[in-house]
C-alpha cells in the first residue's frame, strides 16, 4: 500500500514534534563542539514548518517537500539552515509531481538528498558531520529494498545504521564546520547534526511503520 499525501504531511508534523522534544539536547551536544545553537536553530525551522503543513495537503509530495527545504533556508540559523534545506529541496525535486509513495520512492529521495547534502557541505566520512549518518542510512535502505523488503523495515534498517553512523562520531576528530576549529578537543563529543539526522530517520520509519507502509 502506498504512502499517500496525508501520510507524508504526518510523517512531517511527526518530525516537528521529535525536534521539540529533542531541543534541549540537541543544543547540549552542541554546547560541546560547537555553538550551542542546533537544538534553538532546528527547532525553529521545522516549528515554521509545522505551521504550513495544515495548507499543504492540495498539493503535490514533491512540492510539500521543496517548501520545507525553503522554510529551512530561511529560518534555521548557522550550517544547519543550508544542508537541512538543501536535502529537503532536493528529495522534493526528485519526487516532483508524485501523489503518492512506492517504497522505492523513498531510496530516490534519499539519494537525492543526500547528494545535496555532499554539494552544500563538502564533507567526507569521517569528518564528524551528519554525513555520517545520512550515508550508512541512505546504503541501509538501498540495500534492504534491492532484498524485497516493506518500506517500514527498510526505513528501520536505514535508523540503525543511521544510529551507528552517529554513535561513531564520538571517537573521531571534527573536520568540517565550526567543530573542526577544536582540533583534538572534539574527540569524544557527539556530532549533534549526525544525531538530528538520526532522530528525523528513525520517526520516518516509525511512522511508516503505523500506516503499514
Amino acid at each position: 500500500m502506498p504512502a499517500t499525501i496525508g501520510d507524508v504531511v504526518k510523517c512531517l508534523a511527526k518530525m516537528c514534534d521529535v525536534l521539540h522534544e529533542n531541543k534541549e539536547y540537541l543544543t547540549e551536544l552542541d554546547s560541546a563542539i560547537g555553538d550551542a545553537d542546533h537544538g534553538t536553530n532546528m527547532d525553529r525551522g521545522f516549528q515554521a514548518i509545522a505551521k504550513k503543513l495544515p495548507d499543504l495537503g492540495d498539493t503535490d509530495i514533491g512540492a510539500i517537500l521543496k517548501t520545507c527545504g525553503m522554510t529551512l533556508i530561511t529560518t534555521v540559523g548557522g550550517a544547519s539552515g543550508p544542508l537541512y534545506g538543501t536535502a529537503f529541496m532536493q528529495a522534493g525535486t526528485a519526487l516532483a509531481g508524485k501523489q503518492e509513495l512506492e517504497p522505492g520512492d523513498l531510496l530516490v529521495a534519499g539519494e537525492a538528498a543526500l547528494k545535496g547534502i555532499l554539494m552544500r557541505g563538502k564533507a567526507n566520512l569521517g569528518d564528524k558531520t551528519m554525513v555520517d549518518a545520512v550515508t550508512p542510512a541512505v546504503d541501509a535502505l538501498r540495500q534492504a529494498l534491492a532484498g524485497g523488503a516493506k518500506a517500514a523495515d527498510a526505513l528501520e534498517q536505514a535508523s540503525i545504521a543511521a544510529e551507528t553512523g552517529m554513535k561513531g562520531t564520538i571517537p573521531i576528530q571534527a573536520r568540517k564546520g565550526r567543530a573542526s576549529y577544536l582540533g583534538e578537543r572534539s574527540i569524544g563529543h557527539q556530532d549533534p547534526g549526525a544525531t538530528s539526522s538520526f532522530l528525523l530517520i528513525r520517526t520516518m520509519a516509525e511512522a511508516a511503520r503505523e500506516i503499514g507502509f
